[in-house]
């Protein structure tokens, strides 16, 4: 390729071995020289290879600042000024478009870990939001126990997302006429598991330990899959007779019946100390327009009621 060839910033991105967004912030930093033409960033070949030779034998001044755990951002590094958002819903993805292209945002990067696992990156600083989806059985409530609980010390805020229908993926015409939590006491059915750290899996050991169900009986407790589709799918499959996640997830799938069990709040939590800078702003601002909101309401499958509410302070 020319040395001078303008590269688009997915290309450059598969070049490097980086997400787009990645490229987007090396951009903002002033790492990677980059122009406009019109509305649309470029970057030549030549500035990609000397983005590449000096970085190649240097040490970053900031190494000491960089993340590398692979349960954060898979291999992509996480660099100490990066913004990360946690959490697995399309909404998410979403929000990340919409901040990118706000006056006062920043290119964000996506964690794609669960609940518990998303609040733990928040306490230790690697993350800038995460969201969850926590059901404590003690209190019926969402978040709010788990969120003072992981993060003791820290003042915190939690703003509501959307509510969304949890249940049970089951085959098509529920051959097995699966109704409830009661059901998992059942020697002839078989489940599949989210992985730790989820909302979904919190909510199923919660249950279960509510209705006395020791995990060891059921059948394909220890097997786990990562998201919603997935165990959908397996269950579309007859892999399983119940997978356990949301109602959006599961009409994506064919061959699933959808149970719903409890409706769950899906929200963002973010350190109060952050709330006054620009892209915690802008966050807020885009969570309140009309703009996202229709977005969200053409995907379907939301209450999104209280969208951008403040519902907690810790």
């Amino acid at each position: 390729m020319d040395d001078n060839s303008a590269l688009t910033p997915q290309e450059v991105a598969e070049i490097l071995k980086i997400a787009k967004n990645t490229v987007y912030e090396l951009v903002k930093r002033g790492e990677l020289n980059s122009y406009r033409v019109g509305k649309k960033v470029r970057v030549d070949m030549k500035d990609v290879y000397e983005y590449k030779n000096k970085t190649k034998n240097i040490k970053n001044a900031h190494t000491t600042k960089t993340q590398t755990t692979n349960s954060i951002l898979g291999e992509e590094p996480l660099r100490y000024n990066s913004f990360v958002i946690c959490g697995q819903d399309i909404l998410l993805d979403i929000l990340s478009r919409h901040l990118q292209l706000h006056p006062n945002g920043v290119p964000a990067l996506r964690s794609y870990v669960g609940s518990y696992n998303g609040l733990y990156a928040l306490y230790q600083g690697n993350v800038q939001m995460a969201t969850a989806h926590l059901w404590d059985g003690d209190t019926g409530l969402y978040n709010i126990p788990f969120v003072r609980r992981m993060l003791p010390g820290i003042p915190a805020v939690i703003i509501h997302l959307a509510c969304r229908l949890q249940g049970f993926y089951v085959a098509n015409g529920n051959p097995k006429e699966i109704k409830g939590w009661e059901d998992l006491r059942r020697k002839d059915i078989t489940i599949i598991n989210r992985e730790k750290g989820s909302g979904t899996r919190v909510l199923l050991d919660e249950q279960l330990r509510k209705l006395g169900i020791a995990s060891r009986n059921i059948k394909g407790y220890d097997r786990e899959s990562t998201s919603h589709l997935a165990i959908a799918s397996t269950v579309a499959r007859g892999g399983a007779d119940i997978g356990i996640g949301n109602e959006k997830s599961g009409l994506q799938v064919k061959g699933i019946d959808f149970i719903p069990l409890q409706t769950e709040r899906y929200e963002l939590i973010i350190k109060k100390e952050d709330m006054e800078k620009a892209p915690f702003e802008a966050v807020i601002e885009i969570l309140r327009s009309q703009e996202f909101k229709m977005e969200l309401e053409g995907i379907g499958g939301y209450d999104l009621s209280e969208l951008g509410k403040v519902v907690a302070e810790i």
